[in-house]
């Protein structure tokens, strides 16, 4: 519009003026410096003439009586039940070249004969998953299913976990034969009554599986008053604290390579392994403190003992330091999916 490029070319004018630089100031107003360049490179700044240049026919067009020809050719009998991908190889076969296949999609979608059909849904664009911050537990939990492999081939169990995002800790787990919306429901309630979180403000967040989009799941969180949450289907990193939490389990020294003997195997080994996660594993993404310790808020005091530590160590021997201590200072919120001007930001710091 000529009037955005009159204030536009005022406002660079002035600020070159008083002594800015005309590549930035451009940047500013979101214009290259070779638009600027083009637009005041007469005396009078003129108008947009792209929107009404005349433009010459392009000498390999089609003409209207062989457009015709394709819509009548697409529309006859013969073809159509075919998309021009299936049209113009026949058409081939038969010794006949009317356009390529490109031009009859284009004349096709000119004449508003260009729709998808079948069955099958047109692709989608799932937006971003909902963000969400947890500034003390029990405000969003992470949840899903992975297998555990037996001593049969082919044959699995298939663990539930449910993670607190901002203490890390292993909330709820059971293992199971099946993936089922049932067994899910049991263990979230059995989840949130062990932490006493009845009917407090709670997002649990999951991927796309069925159990996860099941009506018992869904029923039994609003009884619950849980608020549900899920990411993008076949986007693991959605889902990135329950992802990271199944590697640790999978990749421990402990894990069995060969498989479980059992069920009751199986559930023995991840008992074990939890009461270890929760209790012993310092968690390098809170500070190296265990899950249990930041759940309770004991991570505060944790992490103040060992920065006095530190400062008591340089006092005795500060030749040995030569910039400041470790930084043991506690984790603030946790975010789930954050939006990416955030994770820049945090990169940055």
């Amino acid at each position: 519009m000529l009037p955005d490029r009159q204030i536009y070319v005022e406002w660079l004018t002035e600020a070159i003026t008083h002594g800015a630089r005309k590549k930035y100031a451009c940047e500013e107003v979101g214009i290259s410096l070779r638009t600027f360049q083009r637009w005041t490179a007469e005396s009078v700044v003129r108008p947009d003439g792209r929107t009404t240049a005349l433009r010459p026919t392009p000498a390999n067009a089609l003409s209207k009586a062989e457009r015709q020809a394709i819509l009548a050719l697409c529309n006859s009998k013969e073809f159509a039940h075919l998309p021009p991908s299936q049209i113009v190889p026949r058409l081939a076969d038969q010794g006949r070249y009317i356009g390529s296949e490109s031009s009859f999609y284009r004349v096709l979608r000119a004449a508003d004969q260009q729709h998808r059909r079948g069955r099958c849904q047109p692709p989608r664009r799932h937006p971003a998953p909902t963000t969400h911050k947890a500034s003390h537990p029990n405000q969003v939990w992470s949840w899903g299913i992975t297998y555990l492999p037996s001593l049969v081939r082919g044959q699995y169990y298939y663990l539930y976990l449910i993670e607190d995002i901002y203490s890390r800790k292993a909330v709820g787990w059971e293992v199971h034969t099946a993936e089922s919306g049932d067994d899910a429901a049991a263990l979230l309630q059995r989840s949130v009554l062990s932490e006493k979180c009845l009917r407090t403000p709670l997002v649990l967040h999951s991927d796309n599986g069925a159990p996860m989009k099941s009506v018992t799941l869904l029923s039994k969180m609003h009884d619950l008053g849980v608020t549900p949450s899920r990411g993008r289907p076949r986007v693991s990193n959605d889902n990135a604290f329950s992802e990271a939490l199944f590697k640790t389990l999978k990749y421990c020294p402990q894990w069995p390579t060969a498989g479980f003997a059992s069920l009751d195997d199986a559930r023995i080994w991840v008992r074990e392994f939890i009461l270890w996660y929760n209790t012993e594993h310092r968690h390098s993404r809170i500070g190296f403190v265990t899950p249990t310790e930041r759940h309770q808020g004991l991570d505060k005091d944790i992490l103040a003992k060992r920065h006095a530590l530190y400062q008591q160590a340089r006092a005795g021997q500060p030749a040995r330091w030569s910039k400041e201590t470790r930084k043991w200072q506690p984790v603030g919120p946790v975010t789930l999916n954050p939006d990416r001007p955030e994770i820049a930001q945090k990169d940055a710091a």
